[in-house]
């Protein structure tokens, strides 16, 4: 007999407890204003820092931001190497700020294609926020879901090189570079597009999908209480049917 336990089923509350973005649409705000493309990045910052203020403030747990993807490296070198500039910039400027107010900082990707020294900020970020018990800003940097499976499968195989029952998820999870944290409740992609593109492949099973045409250096505290009221209207079945909800 299957047993109808509940006890693995995620528990829905009305404020997404992590909240995964893709932060899309820089580059075409700028254009829109007739500016160089990097103008839209640097204000792209600027709405980082204003959705990390509004999801501390109304309860969320973690939150997730794609900065930089494992194909983003395919742009013009110029834009690469100033998207890698305004990152350092802003692990500098910006994680005592994360720390005082009682921010965890961490990083998921393959660190090792970035400069030494952006490695080194990445790392003491990291250190200097470790005890933080407030919000949990995860920021994935030369990430790709595809990486993130393959570099689990290759950590499990290597630490237990054959299994006579054979490999389950619960076998693979604890190699994921998001190991340490719940699946997503409510994915957000701003721009336009409606695709995942490579984020987090594993962990979005069952996440709430939000896309908006609003590009990412306009979101706003408004526009993610929009999306927290899209979240609230979803009915979060998680397998299961209307009726057992009730």
């Amino acid at each position: 007999m299957f047993s109808s336990s509940t006890s693995s089923i995620p528990k829905v509350a009305q404020i997404p407890q992590h909240i995964a973005i893709i932060m899309d649409g820089n580059g075409r705000w700028a254009k829109k204003r007739l500016l160089p493309r990097i103008a839209g990045h640097k204000q792209g910052l600027e709405s980082v820092r204003n959705i990390i203020k509004a999801c501390s403030v109304h309860g969320v747990t973690y939150l997730t931001l794609f900065a930089f993807s494992t194909e983003n490296w395919r742009r013009p070198a110029d834009e690469v190497t100033f998207l890698m500039s305004l990152f350092m910039e802003a692990l500098k400027r910006e994680v005592n700020k994360l720390h005082q107010n009682n921010v965890r900082f961490k990083l998921i990707g393959d660190r090792s294609q970035f400069d030494p020294s952006l490695q080194q900020a990445i790392e003491e970020a990291e250190h200097l926020t470790r005890l933080n018990t407030g919000l949990v800003l995860t920021i994935a940097a030369n990430y790709g879901g595809r990486w993130d499976i393959l570099q689990a499968v290759n950590q499990m195989i290597h630490q237990k090189p054959s299994s006579e029952q054979g490999y389950n998820e619960h076998d693979l999870m604890p190699y994921l570079s998001t190991h340490d944290l719940p699946e997503p409740d409510l994915f957000i992609r701003t721009g336009g597009e409606q695709r995942v593109s490579n984020f987090m492949l594993w962990q979005l099973a069952y996440t709430e999908m939000y896309f908006t045409n609003t590009l990412w250096p306009d979101f706003d505290e408004k526009s993610l209480l929009e999306a927290f009221q899209f979240y609230q209207s979803r009915e979060r079945r998680f397998g299961r049917t209307s009726e057992q909800l009730s």
